[in-house]
């Protein structure tokens, strides 16, 4: 039996600047449709990072706030909706329908911290972006995505 490893691309962000520009660059790339599952421990950067790439891709300093106790924050792009999730408080993955968060998989860009908490309702080509420290800075583990989506990501550098 041969063990298939998903591609991965592994960013060194050494700084907050850095995480932003991250942000800043995933808003050109990301188009209606794509999901983005935010993994990472409690101030891993999860928040900054949807912060940086929401006001990018709204083109404007916005009021970004944590989605932790609203759980569903929205955005009107112009030619998309951005769905910034804060999943930590649900308790089962079929609240996950009450939201609405199915239906904006297929129209919106979403932005989802605790995909964990989404189980069997997990986008198959969403985005997975996972933020750990790096002494004073964070690395950032991609993985999956649409078609060509990651190599877009392994052209970014800081």
């Amino acid at each position: 039996m041969m063990v298939v490893i998903p591609p991965e691309a592994v960013l060194v962000l050494p700084d907050e600047a850095a995480t932003t520009a991250l942000g800043e660059w995933l808003a050109q790339i990301l188009r209606p449709g794509d999901t983005v599952l935010l993994e990472g421990p409690i101030g891993a950067g999860k928040s900054h990072l949807a912060r940086a790439l929401i006001r990018a891709k709204l083109g404007r300093m916005e009021d970004v706030p944590s989605p932790t106790f609203t759980l569903v924050q929205t955005y009107d792009a112009g030619e998309t909706e951005i769905w910034h999730a804060d999943l930590y408080r649900l308790s089962v993955p079929d609240e996950v329908l009450e939201l609405g968060l199915e239906d904006a998989f297929a129209s919106a860009i979403c932005l989802i911290e605790w995909p964990d908490r989404l189980g069997s309702y997990l986008p198959d080509d969403a985005l997975h972006l996972r933020l750990s420290a790096e002494g004073e800075g964070r690395k950032a583990h991609l993985s999956g995505g649409r078609p060509g989506l990651l190599d877009q990501v392994k052209g970014w550098s800081a």
